[in-house]
C-alpha cells in the first residue's frame, strides 16, 4: 500500500492546480542603481554540513521506492551532482518495509559521491532503530525528520494519534551524532513550534510553508469519496514562517521552502532570515513535463538569474545578501504585526 502511495502522491502532484500564497510578493527589495559591482565576482557559495556547496539551494525530499521513483531519484541525484548542491531523498519507511525499495535511496549516494551532500528522511515518529538504519542506508550527512499532521489526518489510511512526536525527536537528538532537519511537509512551522524545538535541542529546521506542494488536495485526490477543497488554503504562508522562526534566534539555521520557484523567492528567502532555499515540486514537474534537460535549464536559469539580482543589490555573496535591507508590504504586515 505504502509503495502504490508513493506513486499516486507523483501522480497527483502532477494532477494538482490549487494555487497557494507564500507572501514573497508582500516583501519588497530596492534596487541598487551604483552597485559597485562585477557579475564575474558574484559568488553564491557557501558551507552546509562542514562541506562547500556552489549555491544555497537543496532539492528537498520528493520520493523514492519502486523502480519508476528509483529513475525519477537517479535523474535528481544527477542534477545534484552537477550543481553542486545538496539533494534530500524521500521518505525511506518503504525500504525499511521493503528490501527491494533501498536500491532507490541508496541510487543518490552512489551516483552524488562522498564529497557532495545526502540527506535521509524519515517521520519524525520513527523508531529509533529505523531512524538509524536509513539513515546508515545511504551514509547521510543529515537526517530529515518530517511532522506531516495535516498530510496524515487527509490520507484515508492515516495516523491519528500524534501524541508523544517532541519525545520522539528528543530521542533522535540523544542517539545520533550528526545534524537532524525538522521539516513540515507543506504546511509551515510557526514560531511558537520553532521554540518548542529549540528548546529541545533542534538547530536545523525546514519551515516548508504554504505555497508550494499542497498535500491536502493530493490526498483529496485520491480519495473520490471525500471533498475537502475548502481547506486547500491552510497552512502559514512560508514567507511568514521564515520572519517569524528566524525572530527566535540567530543561531537557528533555517531552510526556506515551500513554493520556491524563482530566483526571486530565492534571493528574498536569504534576505529575511533563511540559511539555505529547498525546492522540490517545481523541479519535479520540469523533470516529468520536459525531461532532464529541461529540469537542468531550470536550475541553471535559477543560478543565473540569482546572480543577476545580486548584482542590482549590490552584494557580491550570500553573506552581503543577509545585510540587504527590506520592508514588509500588504497581508504580510498584518500577519506579523497584528
Amino acid at each position: 500500500m505504502r509503495l502504490d502511495r508513493k506513486k499516486e502522491h507523483i501522480e497527483n502532484y502532477l494532477k494538482s492546480d490549487y494555487k497557494g500564497e507564500t507572501l514573497f510578493d508582500d516583501i519588497y527589495i530596492e534596487n541598487n542603481a551604483l552597485p559597485e559591482v562585477d557579475l564575474d565576482d558574484i559568488d553564491t557559495s557557501m558551507k552546509f554540513l562542514g562541506k562547500d556547496i556552489s549555491f544555497p539551494l537543496m532539492i528537498n525530499a520528493i520520493t523514492g521506492g519502486g523502480e519508476e521513483l528509483a529513475d525519477i531519484n537517479e535523474d535528481l541525484a544527477r542534477l545534484a551532482k552537477i550543481f553542486n548542491i545538496p539533494m534530500a531523498v524521500g521518505s525511506q519507511t518503504i525500504a525499511i518495509e521493503k528490501e527491494e525499495c533501498r536500491s532507490s535511496f541508496e541510487i543518490v549516494r552512489d551516483i552524488i559521491g562522498m564529497d557532495n551532500i545526502v540527506i535521509g528522511n524519515v517521520s519524525a515518529n520513527a523508531p529509533i532503530e529505523n531512524f538509524l538504519e536509513v539513515s546508515k542506508m545511504i551514509n547521510a550527512d543529515a537526517m530529515q525528520v518530517h511532522l506531516n499532521v495535516a498530510q496524515e489526518l487527509f490520507m484515508e489510511e492515516g495516523d491519528r494519534n500524534f501524541k508523544g512526536i517532541k519525545e520522539n525527536i528528543s530521542k533522535f537528538l540523544e542517539v545520533y551524532d550528526k545534524p537532524i532537519i525538522v521539516k513540515e511537509v507543506g504546511f509551515g512551522i510557526s514560531k511558537k513550534v520553532a521554540m518548542e524545538l529549540k528548546d529541545i535541542g533542534v538547530k536545523y529546521i525546514d519551515v516548508a510553508g504554504a505555497g508550494g506542494t499542497n498535500f491536502i488536495e493530493i490526498e483529496d485526490i485520491r480519495n473520490f469519496s471525500s471533498d475537502y477543497s475548502d481547506l486547500y488554503e491552510w497552512g502559514i504562508p512560508t514567507a511568514k514562517a521564515l520572519i517569524e522562526c528566524r525572530d527566535i534566534s540567530d543561531d537557528i539555521f533555517l531552510v526556506s521552502s515551500g513554493g520556491i520557484k524563482t530566483s526571486q523567492d530565492i534571493i528574498k528567502s536569504l534576505i529575511i532570515g533563511g540559511n539555505l532555499t529547498a525546492i522540490s515540486g517545481e523541479i519535479l514537474l520540469y523533470l516529468m513535463h520536459g525531461g532532464f534537460d529541461a529540469a537542468k535549464d531550470y536550475v541553471d536559469s535559477l543560478i543565473k538569474k540569482t546572480k543577476i539580482l545580486m548584482v542590482l543589490l549590490g552584494k557580491k555573496n550570500i553573506s552581503e545578501l543577509r545585510t540587504v535591507e527590506y520592508r514588509v508590504t500588504g497581508y504580510l504586515k498584518e500577519l506579523i504585526n497584528p
